[in-house]
C-alpha cells in the first residue's frame, strides 16, 4: 500500500474516533481492498495493543524473519516500561498510551490485541477499520453478539483475523483432527472433555488509588466504570463481567483450547450444538451437548492440571481417539503410524500458529483460525455458561444463532455497553 494512503488512512481513523471511542469509520471498500497485502519480501511492521504477560510471552518469539515489532501501546503506563526492558528489541519500540495514536503515526501493517476479553472486539474492529490484519488472543469475545458483529467487519474490511488457539496449526493436531473428522473410527458417538470451571461475580470491594499512569476509563472498555480495585485489573479474567471464565482452567480460558478442538475435530467450524442440558445443579454442573448429527459432547471429565487435557476423547463406532494439545492416542494404535512429530510445550506451541497468520497476511487466503472458526469455538464457550446459569435444557439454532423459544436464554447473547465504547454498526 502507498505510505501516503497508509498515513492518510490513519489520520482519517483517528479524526473519527477521537471524539467518542466506538464511533464507526467508513472507508470505501475499494480502499481497503487494494493493495492490502505487505510485499513479498518486506519485513511485516508489527504493533501490540495490550503487553501484559501472554503479550510479553508472544513477544520472545520476534527474532522471527517475517516480522518485527515496533511499537506498543496499553493503557498503563508501567506495563509498556516493563514489557519493552525485557525484549531486546524494546528500547526501540514506540509507546503509546492510546491505541488510536499508534494507529495513526506508525505505518503498521498488523497489531496483536492482547488486551482483556471485554476490550478486545472494540479494538480489533478499529485495527481493522484504519487497515490492519489482526491476531486476536482468544477468547475473542465476551458474548455471541460481539463475535458475529466481528465477522462481518473481518469480511467488509476484506482483513484477515487469526484467533490465537495454536493447536489449529500444529501438525500433529491437524493430522489428528482429519483422522476424526475423516471416518477413521467411524460415525462419532461421543466426545468427552474437562468440566471447565465457570466464571465468578465481582463482589464490591473498598476502593482503592488509580495507580499513576493508568487510563481506568479506557481499561473498563464496555462494562461498568467501577472503584479502581487492583484485583479487577490483575485477575480480570475470574470475573464474568470481563471474562467467561477465563483463569486456567476456566471455560473461555484453556477451554477455549479444548473446545475448540472439539469442533475442529468433528468438522463443525461454521455450526455448533443444536441443544445442550446440565446433568445436576450447582455452578459447575456437568453439561452435555448434541451435535445435529447426534453426537454428545459431555463436558464430565475432572481437570488434570496438565495442558495435554486441552483436548477431548473423541468415542466412535471403530475406536477411539484422545487428541491432546501438541499430540493424540488412538485405538486402534496403527492409527498413530505416519503422525507428525509431537509439539513440546513451549516456543513450538505459537511459533506454526504465528507463521500461519504473517503467510495470511501475505497471500490474503484465510488462516487456520480465522474469525469465523474462533467465533463458532467461543459460542461453545457462551453456551455453556448460559446453560449454567439458567440450569435447564436449552435448544440453539447454530444457524440463526438464537435459542429456540427462549426469549430470556437470548437476553444473554448480548451484553449493555457502556456509553462511548458502543460497537459500530457493520452492515
Amino acid at each position: 500500500m502507498d505510505p501516503d494512503l497508509r498515513a492518510m488512512k490513519r489520520r482519517n481513523f483517528l479524526s473519527t474516533v477521537s471524539g467518542a471511542a466506538a464511533a464507526p469509520l467508513f472507508v470505501p471498500p475499494s480502499v481497503l481492498g487494494m493493495g492490502g497485502a505487505p510485499g513479498a519480501n518486506s519485513r511485516i511492521q508489527v504493533g501490540f495493543i495490550g503487553v501484559g504477560g501472554r503479550a510479553r510471552w508472544l513477544q520472545t518469539y520476534f527474532d522471527m524473519p517475517e516480522a518485527q515489532i515496533v511499537a506498543i501501546a496499553d493503557c498503563y503506563l508501567t506495563r509498556m516500561d516493563e514489557a519493552a526492558a525485557k525484549h531486546p528489541q524494546g528500547a526501540k519500540w514506540r509507546k503509546y498510551h492510546d491505541y488510536r495514536k499508534m494507529f495513526e503515526k506508525e505505518k503498521l501493517d498488523c497489531v496483536f490485541v492482547e488486551t482483556p476479553t471485554h476490550a478486545r472486539v472494540l479494538i480489533n474492529i478499529h485495527a481493522m477499520q484504519a487497515g490492519l490484519d489482526v491476531y486476536s488472543e482468544k477468547p475473542m469475545t465476551l458474548t455471541v453478539a460481539e463475535g458475529r458483529t466481528l465477522v462481518k467487519a473481518v469480511r467488509k474490511y476484506n482483513r484477515i483475523l487469526q484467533t490465537g488457539t495454536q493447536q489449529r496449526s500444529m501438525p500433529i493436531n491437524i493430522h489428528a483432527s482429519k483422522l476424526v473428522s475423516g471416518g477413521a473410527i467411524g460415525k462419532i458417538k461421543e466426545v468427552i472433555a474437562c468440566n471447565y470451571e465457570p466464571p465468578v461475580a465481582w463482589k464490591p470491594q473498598p476502593a482503592q488509588p488509580i495507580p499513576t499512569g493508568l487510563n481506568w476509563d479506557q481499561w473498563c472498555n464496555q462494562t461498568e466504570l467501577r472503584p479502581y480495585h487492583d484485583d479487577l485489573r490483575t485477575k480480570w479474567a475470574l470475573y464474568w463481567d470481563y471474562d467467561g471464565g477465563g483463569q486456567s482452567w476456566g471455560v473461555s480460558g484453556w477451554g477455549t483450547h479444548g473446545l475448540d478442538q472439539v469442533q475442529a475435530a468433528l468438522g463443525t467450524d461454521e455450526t455448533g450444538p443444536v441443544e445442550m442440558w446440565p446433568e445436576e445443579k450447582g455452578e459447575q454442573a456437568r453439561i452435555t451437548m448434541r451435535y445435529a448429527s447426534g453426537t454428545l459432547l459431555k463436558l464430565w471429565q475432572p481437570k488434570i492440571n496438565d495442558h495435554a487435557q486441552l483436548g477431548a476423547i473423541f468415542v466412535g463406532e471403530k475406536g477411539r481417539i484422545q487428541i491432546l494439545r501438541g499430540n493424540y492416542l488412538s485405538d486402534p494404535v496403527e492409527l498413530r503410524r505416519n503422525a507428525p512429530d509431537f509439539t513440546p510445550e513451549g516456543r513450538g506451541e505459537d511459533l506454526f500458529h504465528l507463521r500461519n497468520f504473517f503467510e495470511c497476511m501475505r497471500t490474503r487466503k484465510r488462516p487456520n483460525a480465522d474469525v469465523e472458526i474462533g467465533h463458532r469455538s467461543n459460542t461453545v464457550c457462551h453456551l455453556v455458561n448460559i446453560c449454567r446459569q439458567l440450569d435447564r435444557k436449552l435448544q440453539w439454532d447454530p444457524e440463526k444463532e438464537k435459542f429456540t423459544g427462549d426469549e430470556e436464554a437470548n437476553k444473554l447473547l448480548s451484553r449493555p455497553r457502556r456509553r462511548g465504547y458502543e460497537l459500530p454498526n457493520i452492515a
